[in-house]
């Protein structure tokens, strides 16, 4: 009888663990961040990637952002990121059972837009035009802040 109590306070913990896990968020950038990253200015010796998740899109409540293996944060409807990358092939995707990535060959100095559409916990990921992304995020979104390195999410 001990032996089961233990196994179930174990399950139970391990349960716990992945519930809390699903309730992380990532914080909303300061409206100055937001103001200076809707300007689309780019770095010399840097890419720029946009990734963007229509307010339309609210079917999932949140996905988890990955650039190159990199955890960006997680991704709620009418949010975007705006992340700073070493030119040459970069692939952004999702986490967990989520097998949709993009591949993007980014170039130094030049801005790239995707569109994010999370459904049924599966990311699509789209490269839009140049003129589409910016009317989007514009529109649409507030920039939510890089998670860095190490960083233990929110909780809600």
């Amino acid at each position: 009888m001990k032996r089961c109590k233990s196994w179930l306070t174990a399950w139970l913990a391990i349960g716990m663990i992945a519930l809390l896990s699903g309730c992380t968020s990532t914080p909303q950038a300061s409206p100055q961040a937001d103001a200076m990253a809707k300007e689309f200015l780019s770095h010399p010796s840097a890419a720029t990637v946009y990734v963007y998740r229509s307010p339309f899109n609210i079917y999932d409540f949140d996905s988890v952002l990955y650039l190159n293996g990199r955890l960006m944060g997680g991704t709620l409807p009418g949010t975007f990121f705006r992340i700073d990358t070493v030119p040459g092939r970069n692939v952004i995707h999702g986490s967990g059972i989520d097998v949709g990535q993009i591949a993007i060959d980014a170039r130094a100095g030049e801005i790239y837009f995707v569109s994010l559409e999370v459904v049924s916990g599966h990311s699509r990921f789209t490269v839009v035009s140049d003129e589409v992304g910016r009317d989007s995020v514009r529109a649409c979104c507030a920039l939510l802040e890089n998670w860095s390195p190490g960083q233990r999410p929110l909780l809600r």
